[in-house]
């Protein structure tokens, strides 16, 4: 039977749509099915077939649903847990503004997320506005919500706002061989001091990022005579999480030796299990209180008051790097000239403009820092010589 045919048989075609078609009327036997007047027998068995077959479809089972729960679960891990927590905080304060101010926010119209991005103008940074525009196209994409972020009621105010409060983008300051070795010159022997030398020593030379460094596991560090080797499980361009892996050798001075810094904070930390860089009491103590027995025979541990507590070993915050560094420079006397700022991230371009000016080359430097772009490697060290390697000083002036 040719395609015309069957078209003809059934009643299920182009034709049963024209202007001046019947109503449509309920096929006898089917929820919720429609048909036009005078459907044939076949094309009754037809619509019965696929409401059948829908009906089959729309019964997940237990497998599926536990299938479609994983699924979502991963989905939430494709998103860095700091990306998500400032996300978060960013959609609740939109959410907010929006309650204040009579709009809905689920799902949000163009013309109100351009309204609330102008109302930021004048408070946040560029920066910040960007990240909360991203926060909210991120829950409208998660929900299925419409989205466009290049719609012009959004991109329109955007450019505007930041034309007219626009402002530079403060970038970290390099930390220095000498400044390093100002700041290691205040960590004493103390538990604090010998995590902080440690901290600063291991980010520097490993040029690793804040959450690279605050996420090392004692298993992820392994020691031998030549040096150390230092596994990173996951970082910020390491999407699929394969890891990678460092070199670091012994240093040539004991005082600027990453290793004997390491292998000292493991001897006072004493610990073979958990993160190798963790938070000390206020007590300078790192141990947990010791289990007492009572007189029952049963273990008790006496709760400890609320400015003596940090018994329990919980790693140190990706802003805890850069209050640490500011805290060791403060104590150091450095300050910092010109239009940077000290933070974490200083140790990693600190670790970069050394290695350059030293005369490493691009490739083994972008190896040890894991860098994927050239030019991002290469801008640190542009600015780093922004006055030194200046064409002006060629001429004769």
């Amino acid at each position: 039977m040719t395609a015309k045919a069957e078209i003809a048989e059934t009643g299920i075609a182009g034709e049963i749509f024209p202007p001046d078609a019947p109503p449509m009327a309920p096929v006898a036997g089917l929820v919720g099915v429609s048909a036009p007047n005078g459907v044939t027998a076949a094309g009754e068995a037809a619509l019965k077939a696929a409401e059948h077959y829908g009906s089959l479809a729309r019964q997940i089972t237990p497998k599926g649903e536990a299938a479609l729960k994983k699924s979502e679960e991963y989905a939430r891990k494709a998103t860095a847990p700091a990306t998500l927590r400032a996300y978060r905080s960013d959609w609740q304060d939109y959410k907010l503004w929006c309650a204040e101010c009579g709009f809905e926010p689920t799902p949000s119209s163009p013309q109100t997320v351009g309204a609330y991005l102008t109302s930021l103008a004048a408070q946040k940074s560029p920066n910040t506005i960007r990240r909360r525009l991203a926060a909210i196209a991120k829950m409208h994409k998660f929900n299925n919500w419409p989205w466009n972020s290049s719609d012009l009621e959004i991109q329109g105010p955007l450019k505007g706002l930041l034309r007219d409060h626009g402002r530079p983008v403060k970038k970290a300051a390099a930390i220095t061989e000498p400044v390093l070795r100002k700041l290691l010159e205040t960590c004493d022997f103390s538990a604090r001091g010998c995590r902080d030398r440690a901290l600063i020593l291991i980010g520097f030379v490993g040029a690793l990022r804040r959450s690279e460094l605050v996420g090392l596991d004692v298993k992820d560090v392994s020691v031998d005579a030549k040096g150390m080797k230092i596994r990173i499980m996951r970082s910020k361009t390491d999407k699929a999480g394969e890891g990678a892996e460092i070199g670091i050798p012994r240093g040539k001075h004991a005082e600027t030796c990453a290793v004997s810094a390491y292998e000292r904070w493991r001897l006072v930390a004493d610990r073979k299990t958990g993160p190798v860089f963790f938070r000390i009491s206020w007590a300078n103590r790192i141990q947990a209180p010791k289990v007492k027995k009572s007189s029952r025979g049963k273990s008790s541990v006496a709760a400890p008051k609320p400015k003596k507590q940090g018994f329990e070993i919980r790693p140190l915050t990706a802003q805890s790097v850069s209050d640490i560094l500011v805290k060791r420079a403060a104590m150091a006397g450095v300050v910092i000239e010109g239009f940077d700022r000290f933070s974490a991230h200083s140790l990693r371009v600190g670790f970069i403009t050394a290695a350059y000016a030293k005369g490493v080359r691009d490739e083994d430097i972008m190896k040890h820092s894991r860098h994927k772009d050239l030019r991002t490697m290469r801008g640190y060290v542009a600015r780093a010589g922004l006055v030194d390697q200046s064409p002006v000083g060629a001429l004769d002036l």
